[in-house]
């Protein structure tokens, strides 16, 4: 995929290293040069330029480009012309980051359906892993539903998922399991790496070590955890 990235701070210079790494064409801009040199030589493409300047995107492969995502943190007006001048691309899938509720309702207005909030969400995620550090990861689906990473009870070691009932006694689905792999390597060591097994069935047995991937409510799920640590 061919994305262009405007503004590249922490939040769109990690998003530009990620996504490269993932594979994805990245074309990244800002109006800073150190930013851009930063940068130069780890993703594909990269300009310094001023994104409010619309007769400036002539000079980039706009039309080839599957998304553009405005990544801008420091200026909330810039990030709105910005989105603006997108907009006008048709072909275009658009992800701009919100920095205020009054930003929100302005990108709505604007019919921006991606909306991305990297600090609330940042937040969310650290205060689940503080208040509940039995659980390894969380993301947020809704403001009452997560999926979570936790680690599996060593009650559970040996067990099939179907006898142990999470929806019913828990109220929360299983969606996989990621597991340990073992190895030997060249040097006859033993690599260890961790791997999404695919799709649970009720037959599947889960062992020492899994972590579990579950979604439900909020509660569901920090009542599980909760039980977890308090009965393994």
């Amino acid at each position: 995929m061919k994305i262009i990235i405007i503004g590249l701070g922490n939040f769109g210079s990690s998003l530009a290293l990620n996504l490269t790494d993932n594979g994805h064409e990245v074309f990244g801009i800002d109006y800073k040069m150190e930013k851009v040199d930063l940068l130069k030589d780890h993703i594909a493409n990269v300009v310094c330029m001023d994104a409010n300047n619309e007769a400036a995107y002539k000079n980039l492969p706009i039309q080839q480009a599957d998304l553009g995502i405005v990544a801008i943190g420091e200026n909330e007006g810039a990030s709105i012309v910005t989105t603006a001048i997108l907009k006008k691309y048709k072909n275009l899938r658009i992800v701009s980051r919100s920095l205020s509720k009054i930003h929100d309702t302005i990108l709505e207005a604007m019919g921006i359906n991606d909306v991305v909030h990297p600090e609330q969400d940042a937040a969310f995620r650290l205060t689940k892993q503080i208040s509940f550090n039995y659980a390894l990861d969380y993301f947020k689906v809704d403001n009452k539903h997560s999926i979570a990473e936790v680690f599996s009870p060593s009650t559970f070691s040996g067990k099939s998922v179907k006898s142990l009932e999470l929806t019913k006694k828990y109220s929360v689905s299983l969606i996989t399991v990621i597991r340990d792999f073992k190895k030997s390597s060249i040097c006859s060591k033993v690599k260890s790496t961790r791997k999404v097994i695919g799709l649970v069935t009720g037959n599947t047995i889960l062992q020492k070590g899994d972590i579990l991937t579950l979604f439900g409510s909020n509660k569901s799920i920090m009542n599980f955890v909760q039980n977890q640590k308090i009965n393994d």
